[in-house]
C-alpha cells in the first residue's frame, strides 16, 4: 500500500519510516522486495506484459517513477523502462550481491529497493531499468 498521494514528479521530501512502520504498510511479499531488495521470479509479475498506459509509482511511497512511454518488453521477465520520469526520481547504489557488481535502483523519495539497471536497453538511452512489479503501482489514470 502506498501513500494516499504521493508527490509530483521531480519533489525531494522524503519518506522516512521505521521498520516497524514499514512491516505494518506493506504485506510480507512487497515488504521483503522493498525493504529487504529481495527479487520476485521472472515472468510472473503483474507488470511484465501489462500495456496499459500510466504512472508507475513506488509501491512504497507513491513516488512518480517511470511513464508507461518508456516501457518497453526486454524478454528479462521484469518490467522494463529506459528511463525513469525524473533524474531525482530514482537514485542508484552499488550493489556487489551474488558474485556479481550491479546498479541498484531505489526509490529517490523513501529509498526502496525497485531493481536494477543495467546497459543493454534500446535506444535514446541504452538503459534497462529492469524493475521488480510488486514494487511498483500503476496510476493508469489519464494524463
Amino acid at each position: 500500500m502506498s501513500d494516499t498521494q504521493g508527490p509530483t514528479p521531480g519533489t525531494t521530501d522524503k519518506v522516512e519510516r521505521t521498520d516497524a512502520e514499514w512491516r505494518s504498510r506493506l504485506d510480507p511479499a512487497r515488504y521483503a522486495i522493498l525493504r529487504q531488495a529481495a527479487t520476485e521470479r521472472p515472468f510472473t509479475g503483474a507488470y511484465t506484459y501489462n500495456k496499459e498506459t500510466g504512472t508507475y509509482l513506488c509501491g512504497g511511497c507513491g513516488n512518480p517513477l517511470f511513464s508507461s512511454d518508456t516501457k518497453y518488453d526486454s524478454g528479462s521477465g521484469w518490467p522494463s523502462f529506459y528511463q525513469p520520469l525524473t533524474e531525482d526520481a530514482v537514485e542508484y547504489i552499488e550493489d556487489h550481491s551474488h558474485g556479481m557488481t550491479r546498479t541498484e535502483v531505489r526509490c529517490g523519495r523513501c529509498g526502496s529497493h525497485l531493481g536494477h539497471l543495467f546497459d543493454d536497453g534500446p535506444a535514446p538511452t541504452g538503459q534497462r531499468y529492469c524493475m521488480n512489479s510488486l514494487a511498483l503501482d500503476l496510476d493508469a489514470t489519464e494524463r
